[in-house]
């Protein structure tokens, strides 16, 4: 099968194309500025903004299906502010789903994000809930992944908690009670190129890991990782809103409103979906091991 993969170059992108080329299939990796060098081997890439729809729309031609993991992190304010969600989540998916329209792609596989919701409370999670109503729209099939937080090789989510927090003593929003169901990459993208199976048309799948930790139990494996102790401290909840709501507009800080926002709910799964590709959540990799791993 030939598979276009947007934000090809990325975190999950670079894994999920080595991915795909080990199954077999024609890869091609599209990016804003791909390089060369980060390519996996067999995998072509090209160069493309999905808000610009003149940009990706050639890409498209003779492709069998695309994939769409275009995004920014919601663990760090972008640069150009919360609407820039919307140029990216939105306004890039209508643009992926134009173009696969056009060319006749048949399998459209959406990378969305645990408790999208055109009505949510984060401008990330409005943005990722209006992009889902775009695919389910469109006149390609589909498959929706809403995945936990992603960790593993070339993620952030063990560099933005240390952002978060300093050894030893720490203090975090509530006591860093938000709770988090972390998948490992590798197990993710397995699930991503599964999703390509007709059989899996029309669906939209909630996936995390195998544990439920609160981002207290992150920093502190983390730093156990690395030899170290740590003691949480609990910045009240309001006295946190009031401090990454002036960070808004400072540059230099990268957390702002959304990010407290988005800790006022957890980011786990009611029943996790991976059973939906034959998995059991207790063989996935856990978070713990992965930090022993890159400790060797």
């Amino acid at each position: 099968m030939k598979v276009l993969v947007t934000g090809g170059t990325g975190f999950i992108g670079t894994h999920l194309c080595r991915e795909l080329v080990e199954r077999g299939h024609d890869v091609t990796a599209l990016a804003r500025t791909p390089d060369a060098d980060g390519v996996p081997d067999g995998v072509k890439a090209v160069t493309g903004d999905v808000t610009a729809y003149d940009s990706i729309e050639g890409s498209f031609e003779g492709q069998d299906a695309v994939i769409n993991l275009v995004a920014l992190s919601p663990l760090f304010k972008p640069k150009g502010g919360a609407k820039r969600h919307f140029e990216v989540h939105l306004q890039g998916t209508e643009n992926v789903v134009r173009a696969a329209e056009k060319h006749d792609v048949r399998k459209l596989v959406q990378l969305s994000a645990l408790g999208a919701d055109p009505d949510g409370e984060t401008a990330y999670i409005q943005a990722k809930g209006r992009a889902e109503e775009v695919v389910r729209d469109s006149e390609v099939a589909w498959t929706i992944l809403r995945p936990s937080v992603v960790f593993g090789e070339g993620g952030e989510f063990v560099s933005f908690t240390k952002t978060l927090t300093t050894p030893h003593v720490t203090g975090l929003p509530g006591g860093g009670e938000t709770r988090f169901q972390p998948i490992w990459v590798g197990d993710l993208v397995g699930l991503i190129a599964d999703s390509l199976k007709k059989e899996h048309d029309g669906e939209t799948y909630e996936v995390g890991g195998p544990e439920v930790l609160t981002l207290a139990d992150v920093a502190k494996e983390i730093y156990r990782a690395e030899g170290k102790s740590l003691t949480v401290l609990s910045i009240p909840m309001p006295l946190a809103k009031l401090g990454m709501s002036l960070a808004d507009n400072v540059p230099v800080i990268p957390f702002g409103s959304d990010q407290y926002r988005s800790l006022r709910f957890d980011n786990t799964v009611a029943e996790n979906d991976v059973a939906a590709f034959g998995r059991d959540p207790a063989d996935l990799k856990r978070f713990t091991t992965y930090l022993r791993e890159r400790q060797k």
